[in-house]
């Protein structure tokens, strides 16, 4: 390869294909990512619950589950959903994009389950039974009472795990769904180059994963310790 010819080749590509890049593949990532772990939040709250629950068979169902997925590979996982359960369930008319978002999603869900009930099992028991001895019942106490004060430990490991689904969207490439990896797949194929797409590509994933990391760190540390923020902003003379 001529390492002279790079960086021009790359900015020849950039300036060729930036709108593919961007507004198909940076989109469809974003939208895959967004999908996968609002979903997952929602239903790793759920297998949180029943891992939680005193009942013995259901906190069974809910470790079979969470063992499963977190101990096969995502591709594999993929692979099941992509091509194995649309023929299986056939009376569901999703796409193929929609079919890798539920993979996902359910991907998330395993070790977002982890997240929260470890948040919740951070919260001062105290606290539960306060609320009980106020005449709360278990259900109120948990929505009211312990999920607003386990937010603050779940909120930054959820921003963490929007950052790694982030970037295993990529795998979703796997059946050319448009996304980041799709791409670069694409302007490879046009081009006949690798290096320079793919170098395109890595500088992408690092503009929007770098900052968020950084915006996750920060607000991380705010509510570990929102008290000490607090009084920064105070001798500040900021608004809270």
């Amino acid at each position: 390869m001529d390492f002279s010819l790079f960086l021009p080749n790359m900015l020849s590509i950039w300036s060729k294909y930036w709108q593919l890049f961007l507004f198909t593949g940076l989109k469809n990532t974003l939208i895959l990512t967004i999908i996968s772990v609002a979903l997952g939040t929602v239903l790793g709250t759920l297998i949180a619950m029943m891992k939680m629950s005193k009942l013995k068979a259901i906190r069974f169902i809910a470790s079979v589950y969470i063992e499963v997925i977190r101990g096969t590979p995502i591709l594999l996982q993929l692979y099941v959903f992509y091509f194995v359960l649309p023929n299986i369930f056939t009376f569901l008319k999703l796409s193929q994009f929609m079919w890798v978002s539920v993979s996902l999603c359910i991907n998330s869900s395993a070790y977002v389950s982890e997240v929260i009930r470890s948040g919740i099992q951070a919260v001062d028991k105290g606290q539960t039974e306060a609320a009980r001895s106020l005449g709360f019942s278990e259900g109120q106490t948990m929505l009211k009472i312990v999920l607003p004060q386990a937010v603050r430990n779940i909120l930054p490991a959820l921003g963490n795990e929007f950052i790694m689904m982030l970037k295993e969207t990529s795998l979703a490439s796997t059946f050319f769904l448009g996304d980041i990896m799709t791409s670069y797949l694409v302007v490879k194929g046009v081009s006949y180059l690798t290096l320079e797409p793919l170098t395109i590509v890595a500088i992408i994933y690092l503009c929007v994963t770098y900052p968020l990391s950084k915006l996750v760190e920060k607000f991380g540390k705010k509510m570990a310790n929102p008290n000490s923020y607090r009084n920064r902003k105070l001798k500040a003379g900021g608004k809270i």
